[in-house]
């Protein structure tokens, strides 16, 4: 099962230079994303929204492997399976695509502006739909982005302890140092 979590902060840049690590991290199988989507309230108001997995890419390759196989099936019914193939894979590619770019298989697109619009102006928010992931080693890969949890799916113990570490490393980062 998925969570969602949706992070806000205060920079309109911080929720992308979160993204970038986040997705350093999926290279790394430390977290696995179903969907991300930043959100930035510029200085009049306008909400922007940046997706960040397209699933055009998706549909298509499910359309061309479902095209493959409906094509070699007909070829094989008229005889010539390479030219079924070949048509098949060619109309379920373009149909896949066609599909993939129509459907929103991720976080709802109404939703992110709704959340959007009661962001503060030159702020961001990311949101996150996390398939799974090693919350010790992603919370230490971004020590010092600070942010809020605005919403989630996650229990209550996991909220608080998420939230408590986005504070507790915005605090280490607001912090001075002791004078020596």
């Amino acid at each position: 099962m998925s969570e969602l979590v949706v992070v806000g902060f205060d920079k309109t840049d911080d929720a992308d230079r979160v993204l970038t690590e986040l997705n350093k991290l999926r290279r790394e199988y430390l977290i696995d994303l179903a969907d991300a989507v930043v959100a930035v309230r510029d200085t009049d108001g306008k909400v922007q929204i940046k997706q960040s997995i397209s699933m055009v890419g998706h549909g298509a390759s499910y359309g061309a492997l479902s095209g493959a196989l409906w094509g070699t099936l007909i070829g094989f019914l008229f005889l010539n399976p390479l030219a079924g193939l070949a048509v098949g894979s060619a109309v379920g590619a373009g149909t896949g695509a066609l599909s993939g770019s129509l459907v929103d298989y991720g976080i709802d697109d109404d939703f992110i502006r709704e959340l959007g619009e009661t962001l503060t102006p030159d702020s961001s928010a990311l949101f996150l739909l996390v398939r799974k992931a090693q919350p010790e080693k992603v919370m230490a890969e971004l020590k010092g982005y600070g942010g809020r949890i605005i919403r989630s799916s996650l229990s209550p113990e996991d909220e608080a302890k998420l939230q408590a570490a986005l504070q507790r490393e915005q605090d280490m980062v607001t912090e001075p140092s002791p004078a020596s």
